[in-house]
């Protein structure tokens, strides 16, 4: 029973305060709008909910828009959270719900990062994305691989053949990636040439009605409760850069070079930091021992641990919430068994003063887009986002991985290198219809809706970019 006298914790967190007590009825009828603030100890209330491993709690919150991101003080999300419980239930409950949060951020935040690029300046560009690894056997199976960008008004297209890296494997496709703006949604294609088929999607802001189909699967939910939760955080906080130097002593200068015809300052970033965080807490004896025998894969565990203990040091609700005691180290939730490693990378930067690209107005979007679904080019934004010294990043050397580095260079702006080309494919079947595009024969005029792409600094020679992705803007149309 909770007492009717109002106390100092339930007046200050009046919904963490019927989280702690576990009353999800009267937590639904007081629970107005999204809630999101924090307690003494940094928990949301649905943080809160499921450290103590309370369900109905966390399913009234979930369903009233409680934002399944969110770290807690530690840095840990809720899901990550829930995983400590050891409460498969919980896992699978929260496990729909960010990936609902997830999909739905993701789309309607299309719709705008298109209409940022629709004032930009069209264009054409190449990425060449290059990978290095210390460790040989990774270094030995690292590829490279050019992305084609074309840009054009609020469509954009993205021609890659690699797919990502998963389990020491590259995964290879060659896949076209096509985005339309229209007015508040987007129609997304995803073009798959080796097999000649097109996948379309339209979305919009509203009325997304995904939570529906968002069932983690039992599989999905074992292999959460089975395996370490492993995090990995790029730290730039003391991140500083530097100008590469170039000669002898007494006689050095600033460094500079030439990437594809642009004079570029060099620049060294220090004070890189790649912290991967491991926590095994919620694991069974059987499942550490396969994880130090390097013998863990993903199936369905046929016995589970049993739920831990979520308050193992007796805490009061007086207790939790008095700022005075949360300097302690008594806490709710399981003990963490966590391992941390922390290592120092340098990047290195190619920066270019008068190149005719924007990275804010026309690359960043891009990047934006592309990080949806790639986690590539999720790293690369988050390094490009950070203050950097004046000019365009030519090219870019960072740590990806602890294991991996990558080095991207922008080439051939708007097709006008020599004996570039770009790869036009001569039709492509639409799934469903049976309908074939062909390609056009005519060059879209530079004052039309589909223009070739055109820059500052374009120059008579570029006109080739009309030429060779004229097979993008008819599939755009």
């Amino acid at each position: 029973m909770i007492s009717a006298k109002k106390t100092p914790e339930k007046s200050r967190y009046p919904i963490h305060y019927l989280v702690w007590h576990n009353k999800h009825r009267q937590l639904e009828k007081e629970l107005g709008t999204n809630e999101q603030s924090l307690d003494p100890r940094g928990r949301t209330p649905l943080h809160l909910a499921v450290t103590l491993g309370h369900l109905d709690c966390a399913r009234v919150l979930l369903q009233h828009g409680a934002d399944v991101s969110k770290e807690n003080r530690n840095g840990w999300t809720v899901l990550q959270e829930a995983v400590s419980t050891r409460d498969p239930e919980l896992v699978r409950l929260v496990l729909r719900y960010r990936d609902y949060q997830r999909t739905a951020k993701r789309l309607a935040g299309i719709p705008v990062l298109l209409e940022k690029l629709r004032q930009a300046q069209d264009f054409y560009v190449e990425m060449k994305w290059e990978f290095t690894s210390w460790v040989p056997l990774v270094s030995r199976i690292c590829p490279s691989d050019t992305y084609r960008v074309w840009k054009s008004g609020q469509c954009l297209r993205v021609d890659t053949t690699l797919m990502g890296f998963e389990q020491m494997t590259w995964q290879r496709g060659n896949r076209s990636f096509i985005f339309r703006g229209q007015d508040s949604s987007a129609e997304v294609m995803e073009v798959d040439h080796d097999r000649q088929l097109v996948f379309c999607e339209t979305f919009t802001t509203a009325g997304l009605g995904l939570l529906g189909v968002m069932q983690p699967t039992d599989e999905q939910v074992a292999a959460r409760l089975s395996a370490p939760v492993v995090t990995t955080q790029l730290d730039t906080r003391n991140i500083a850069f530097e100008r590469n130097k170039t000669g002898i002593l007494g006689w050095r200068s600033e460094k500079t070079e030439m990437v594809n015809g642009y004079e570029a300052k060099v620049y060294a970033a220090s004070n890189v930091e790649l912290i991967t965080r491991t926590r095994t807490d919620h694991l069974s004896d059987q499942n550490k021992n396969k994880i130090k025998g390097k013998l863990l894969h993903h199936a369905l565990v046929t016995q589970m641990s049993s739920p831990v203990v979520t308050n193992p040091a007796a805490l009061t609700a007086e207790e939790y919430f008095n700022p005075s005691s949360t300097m302690t180290q008594r806490d709710i939730g399981h003990p963490c068994q966590l391992t941390t490693k922390t290592q120092r990378f340098k990047a290195k930067l190619w920066l270019c003063e008068s190149h005719p690209l924007s990275l804010a107005e026309q690359v960043v979007p891009i990047i934006d887009l592309m990080a949806i679904s790639n986690a590539l080019f999720a790293k690369l934004r988050d390094f490009i986002t950070l203050r950097l010294p004046p000019g365009f990043p030519v090219k870019i050397e960072i740590p990806l991985y602890h294991i991996l580095n990558a080095r991207i260079t922008f080439s051939n702006l708007n097709g006008c290198e020599e004996g570039s080309g770009v790869r036009a494919d001569s039709e492509v079947v639409v799934e469903g219809d049976g309908q074939r595009d062909t390609p056009r024969t005519d060059t879209p005029s530079p004052g039309s809706d589909s223009s070739s792409v055109s820059s500052s600094s374009s120059t008579s020679k570029c006109l080739r970019a009309g030429n060779i992705s004229q097979r993008f803007w008819h599939m755009l149309r």
